[in-house]
């Protein structure tokens, strides 16, 4: 009976996981070292080559690696200066404020759209030239969507992490 209980748990926990001890550690090196061949990857996991590229694949299948990406330097694409928006949603408008979240996640300048809790109500980061770039979209696009009520923006002086 123990034993039964014991095997469920294992089964239940360990085997259906999606990550195991192999699959994080495959995942922590492809944070740092993303661009890393699968070959470089075995070598400095000491896992054979046909584990990593089906361990990778099965984490791209499981959902855990969402997308391989390119991390550009936006200082040398000529987008150096990072804004944040907080912004408060208007409850009269004729729009939900999932759509308008969708909607301003369409504009060019902005990087994230995300709808939180507290005093704001959503939460925008923007990437652009110029902090006059940032006051233009700001005053010239955001505060022209039906929906928006007021805003509060941030910018970055320098980013640590």
């Amino acid at each position: 009976m123990i034993l039964d209980v014991l095997s469920t748990f294992i089964y239940m926990f360990v085997i259906t996981s999606p990550m195991n001890e192999k699959d994080r550690r495959i995942y922590e090196y492809l944070v740092d070292h993303g661009r890393d061949k699968i070959s470089d990857i075995s070598k400095a996991l000491d896992i054979p080559r046909v584990t990593v590229y089906e361990r990778i694949m099965n984490m791209v299948d499981q959902g855990v690696i969402k997308k391989f990406t390119v991390v550009p330097d936006y200082a040398a694409i000529g987008l150096p200066v990072v804004s944040f928006i907080f912004l408060s949603f208007d409850r009269n408008a004729k729009i939900g404020q999932r759509e308008l979240a969708e909607k301003i996640a369409r504009f060019r300048e902005v990087e994230e759209v995300y709808i939180v809790a507290g005093e704001w109500d959503l939460f925008i980061k923007i990437r652009s030239a110029t902090v006059k770039d940032v006051g233009d979209f700001v005053l010239d696009k955001l505060r022209s969507v039906e929906g928006v009520e007021r805003t509060e923006t941030i910018t970055v002086f320098s980013a640590v992490k």
